[in-house]
């Protein structure tokens, strides 16, 4: 619903603000009749890439929602005429079926049509009485940050899948910043496993949305969240030709192998998955896999979501990938993917984070951040795995952790207890191990304990114990007696 009002605004305000720069300062489109609206049909979808008649505007549905007995039909047919609006334009694949994951006639909402139309009229006018702003107060990333956190609240209390749909903000900056190091703009940001796309749409906060030249990429093998990820895009102003998500498996359906390499790439892919690996044929030959010389386990993808990283990243760019830490260490065939990975002065730094940091695991992630135009054969290792407060049961990078880890990145200095820069041979004389703590010696918080100190107490304790055992004694043989 906070989409459609959104695009129902857009739309009206787009539209309203043209014909004032015509001298139309009486205009309102939503006041207009579809009959009159339709002459804006053609130029509407061809500058914002879809329409809407002003009778299925959100504003005119909304006022007409308690008196409509049949409103779920009302939404159910305002949704698919936005979608078909899009059919044959350049913004078809960005519509098409945005809304089958919404169905306003779902038992959940009440087990009468009803009950059913109670709901959506309560839903309609609170989201009505969001105090989202508009466009003419420049006030446009409200509806973002309200969709963000509504985003975080679900995925919070969605278990395991939470993660699946989005990433903390913290991390989400904390990557976009250490991809966008010595650069005020970037090509094109990719996500091959973007979920909802608070990844992607961090670069539009932290460069500006003109400032990612040629767009937001990304794919999302999950139906539903493949539609929340598109909606998240409009919903923070990025336009249907800013932004191409793909749906389908990054790993043996890649929809963006054709096109230019990405300066900047950042992704929370799900950790070890299993994939066809071995029992396709054709995927040693992949030109993804194949320089590797071995494919990533079938029951564990990371690395060659790390490899199809390496792939589509530009000779100029920046990767920064957040890892299970069992890829840091397994031998076998993850052996060999690391060491291709090191040999080739590929990896540029890892990162361990602290543990419960993310949506429906307690797992304690890292990040790897790949760079094809390294100057230096090392590799910097951060400890990172304490710079976090606790909230609640989880914990959380503040923007003070957030400044040190990125911090140590840009420095690139040895600080003990936190960051070393290792040479890839010394990487190679260690088996090529990754794991943070092979290489950072976590500081001792044990207690220091003074053996001298503790040892006149055990003998004072032991006097006092004679002392308590002789007039124990004494009192005993005078009740005896």
């Amino acid at each position: 619903m906070l989409f459609y009002r959104y695009i129902s605004e857009n739309l009206t305000n787009y539209l309203n603000n043209r014909m004032w720069e015509l001298g139309e300062n009486a205009f309102d489109y939503a006041l207009l009749s579809d009959e009159q609206a339709e002459n804006a049909r053609k130029d509407m979808v061809q500058d914002k890439g879809f329409f809407i008649l002003p009778s299925e505007l959100f504003i005119n549905v909304c006022s007409r929602a308690p008196q409509d007995d049949n409103l779920y039909e009302t939404l159910e047919t305002a949704f698919r005429n936005i979608e078909e609006s899009a059919v044959g334009a350049e913004s078809e694949d960005d519509f098409k079926g945005l809304f089958d994951d919404i169905d306003v006639n779902s038992k959940k909402l009440g087990d009468t049509v009803a009950k059913r139309n109670d709901k959506l009229v309560k839903l309609l006018h609170g989201v009505q009485g969001m105090n989202l702003g508009n466009y003419q107060d420049n006030t446009i990333d409200a509806f973002g940050d309200a969709y963000e956190f509504l985003m975080g609240m679900y995925a919070s209390n969605a278990g395991k899948s939470g993660g699946e749909y989005y990433t903390p903000q913290e991390v989400s900056e904390l990557l976009a910043k250490i991809t966008l190091v010595g650069k005020t703009s970037v090509n094109k940001v990719y996500d091959l496993a973007c979920g909802s796309g608070s990844l992607l749409l961090k670069f539009a906060k932290i460069l500006g949305t003109e400032n990612v030249r040629d767009g937001f990429y990304g794919q999302e093998i999950n139906i539903t969240t493949y539609n929340l990820c598109r909606i998240n895009m409009f919903l923070h102003d990025v336009s249907y030709d800013k932004f191409d998500i793909a749906l389908g498996n990054t790993l043996t359906e890649p929809k963006h192998w054709d096109f230019e390499p990405f300066e900047a790439i950042v992704s929370n892919p799900l950790y070890s998955i299993h994939w066809e690996g071995e029992d396709n044929p054709v995927l040693i030959n992949d030109p993804r896999y194949a320089p590797a010389g071995v494919l990533a386990p079938k029951s564990k993808a990371d690395l060659a979501f790390i490899m199809h990283t390496l792939s589509w990243l530009a000779t100029d760019g920046t990767a920064a990938i957040v890892c299970f830490p069992g890829v840091m260490y397994r031998s076998g065939k993850e052996r060999k993917i690391r060491k291709y990975l090191i040999d080739n002065n590929y990896i540029d730094c890892v990162i361990q984070l602290p543990d419960n940091l993310f949506f429906g695991t307690t797992i304690a992630a890292c990040i790897m951040v790949l760079k094809k135009g390294k100057t230096d054969s090392s590799v910097l290792f951060i400890d990172a795995s304490s710079a976090c407060v606790k909230v609640k049961n989880s914990n959380k990078l503040t923007d003070e952790h957030i400044e040190k880890i990125f911090s140590a990145f840009t420095d690139r200095k040895d600080s003990e207890h936190f960051t070393r820069v290792v040479s890839n041979d010394a990487i190679e004389a260690q088996d090529y191990n990754l794991s943070v703590s092979t290489y950072v010696e976590q500081k001792d918080t044990r207690e220091v304990i003074d053996i001298n100190a503790l040892n006149k107490e055990l003998e004072a304790i032991v006097a006092r114990e004679a002392v308590l055992r002789a007039e124990i004694d004494k009192i005993i043989a005078e009740i005896e007696g």
